[in-house]
């Protein structure tokens, strides 16, 4: 009877903090808080590898979902004590399977690694900041170049994003946030801060498509709007226009959007943004940390 009724308190505590324990291969995750942890550990010790790894190494997610081309949010850092935090939303084609190794095997295109560099490159620039860096592979982004020409993903992706901002507010309410949306992703980044809590204070567009308005004053607000664009990214061909619900307009990173600039020195081609040796990269973690000193490229 004592084992009976410490396992319905055990079933209750959970309920109380609106974790559900599906069966797999079911999503397994909190709105996105750390009481997700060890339920998470538990469904990727249980899906095998490679996530049972993940979790051997002691990573922590708030989300893992291996169902179709998958979602996982994983978290760098001590959230619960975090007073800066950054969300790193990755683009086109980007699925569970690629989370680790990168788009085409390539480990520099991997939102774990950018994550990664992103968490040292904060780490050493402010070694007594108390941040976390999530990197939030939590919608299912279009699959390739050719069906990235809508925003549906990115809308629907920006609502799920919404509702983990308003949990981080929340829990953590004297926080700030930044939000860095890479690619496809600096579109879901710029959808989800028209109605983002306050704690929410930059966006970062990295090679963005676009942010679903022509200008930065448009964002509400008040949030600073960041752009990286590299001479060298392909993204610079992509056409500033719109028409009958295709394309994005105009490109964050194009002078006329307004965005204030990061520096680009050393950034090569599309996914080098916050590669080590960048100027994006210190730049960008001056952003989540609020620090001055962040030049213009121009």
């Amino acid at each position: 009877m004592r084992r009976r009724d410490a396992s319905r308190a055990a079933l209750g505590a959970l309920l109380g903090v609106n974790l559900v324990l599906p069966a797999p291969p079911g999503p397994v995750g909190a709105a996105g808080f750390v009481e997700a942890y060890p339920v998470t550990a538990a469904a990727m010790r249980a899906a095998g590898r490679p996530y049972a790894d993940w979790a051997a190494d002691g990573r922590r997610f708030l989300l893992f979902d291996p169902r179709g081309d998958g979602r996982v949010v994983e978290v760098l850092g001590d959230l619960a004590g975090a007073d800066r935090i950054a969300v790193l939303v990755p683009g086109v084609g980007s699925t569970l399977a690629d989370f680790d190794r990168g788009l085409g095997g390539v480990a520099g295109r991997a939102p774990a690694t950018q994550a990664g560099q992103l968490y040292r490159q904060l780490r050493t620039t402010d070694p007594t900041a108390r941040v976390a860096v999530l990197a939030w592979l939590g919608y299912d982004p279009p699959d390739g170049v050719a069906t990235a020409a809508g925003d549906v993903s990115a809308r629907r992706g920006a609502a799920g994003l919404a509702a983990l901002l308003r949990e981080l507010a929340e829990r953590r309410p004297a926080a700030t946030i930044t939000l860095v949306g890479h690619s496809y992703g600096a579109l879901v980044v710029s959808l989800a801060a028209v109605d983002a809590p306050a704690q929410v204070t930059d966006v970062i567009s990295l090679g963005g498509v676009g942010a679903g308005v022509q200008h930065a004053d448009e964002l509400t607000g008040g949030r600073r709007f960041w752009a990286a664009e590299a001479t060298t990214d392909w993204i610079r061909r992509v056409p500033p226009v719109r028409l009958l619900g295709l394309g994005f307009g105009r490109r964050p990173g194009d002078p006329e959007f307004g965005a204030r600039p990061l520096p680009v020195a050393g950034v090569s081609g599309h996914d080098g943004y916050l590669t080590p040796g960048s100027a994006t990269l210190p730049a960008v973690a001056a952003v989540v940390l609020d620090a001055d000193g962040i030049g213009d490229p121009r």
